[in-house]
């Protein structure tokens, strides 16, 4: 499951960087955005499947999974909210004249923004892939009781 962490991962990280060579192109923007919306979606339901299977949440600490996990899931969730406005921002001025200057104040400012708040979601959900998979997760609750 860890190797299907990263490669989403890497798959986002890989559209945000190359996006802009096909600049021109709507239609295959358009592609190349529903795949990246998808990839998001995909990588947030096995992050919730991760913790569906620790033995954590099967005794019914499910409070404390989420307060330990409390980032990941808000700056995922940020992160898909911001994608998607931005995807369909950019896709709506770009549309019928994709060879226009379309970088208006507010384009620029969901750009950064979006962009920002990639990089804190790369940081939190690698560092929660990782966290995840803690042999303590999966075996005898006594360390939680503590």
């Amino acid at each position: 499951m860890l190797s299907v962490q990263y490669l989403l991962l890497i798959t986002d990280l890989l559209i945000n960087t190359l996006v802009e060579a096909f600049r021109h192109e709507a239609v295959i923007l358009l592609v190349i955005f529903v795949i990246q919306d998808v990839c998001l979606i995909f990588s947030i339901i096995i992050v919730f499947l991760s913790f569906f299977s620790t033995q954590i949440f099967q005794a019914g600490f499910v409070g404390y999974i989420f307060n330990k996990f409390r980032l990941v899931l808000i700056t995922s969730v940020s992160y898909l909210i911001l994608s998607i406005v931005y995807h369909s921002c950019s896709l709506n001025i770009r549309w019928h004249n994709p060879r226009s200057y379309w970088w208006t104040e507010d384009m620029f400012v969901l750009y950064i923004l979006h962009r920002t708040v990639a990089c804190m979601y790369y940081y939190t959900y690698k560092k929660t892939a990782l966290v995840i998979t803690d042999p303590r997760l999966y075996k005898d609750l006594s360390w939680i009781l503590k």
